[in-house]
């Protein structure tokens, strides 16, 4: 039929159309998991990884929909994975990115201070209470996000004499 693609151009379409879903099934997987790891390993609900990873909720329900026309920007995928704590590598390969360029060397992490290698040693530890180790979790989480004072509001009761 005139107007009609042939088999082979029809072929080569569906081909690349399951490629491309594929990759957005891989990539929803990767999303799903990490969220579904965030919600039970730390008890974060979905506005809480949006908040942590920089990531609207939307462009995240979009990711886990594989609800996207083109791929996803690098630099979100990058601030969703290290706001989890993610290598963004794993990602990478889900969306079929860099397969043939070799892996960059992770740069050397800084010293880790006694305090918290005795923390992250008890966290791991299976003698530990489940009960103890929320404990210590939620007390990492409120050091870690609770607003700082500028420095010049910690100097000011010193200087009022």
């Amino acid at each position: 039929m005139p107007g009609r693609p042939g088999v082979a151009a029809w072929s080569y379409r569906h081909g690349v159309t399951e490629t491309a879903n594929a990759r957005k099934i891989a990539f929803a997987t990767f999303v799903r998991r990490a969220l579904d790891d965030a919600r039970a390993m730390r008890a974060w609900s979905g506005t809480e990884v949006s908040r942590r990873t920089g990531v609207s909720r939307q462009t995240i329900n979009r990711w886990v929909r594989g609800d996207w026309a083109s791929d996803p920007e690098a630099e979100r995928v990058v601030a969703f994975c290290e706001g989890l704590g993610l290598n963004p590598a794993t990602a990478f390969t889900a969306l079929g990115w860099d397969r043939a360029a070799p892996p960059r060397s992770a740069p050397t992490p800084p010293p880790m201070d006694p305090d918290v290698e005795a923390l992250l040693r008890r966290l791991v530890d299976p003698n530990v209470s489940e009960a103890e180790k929320f404990h210590i979790r939620e007390t990492i989480r409120y050091l870690a996000y609770r607003p700082t004072l500028p420095v010049d509001v910690r100097n000011r009761d010193k200087q009022a004499g």
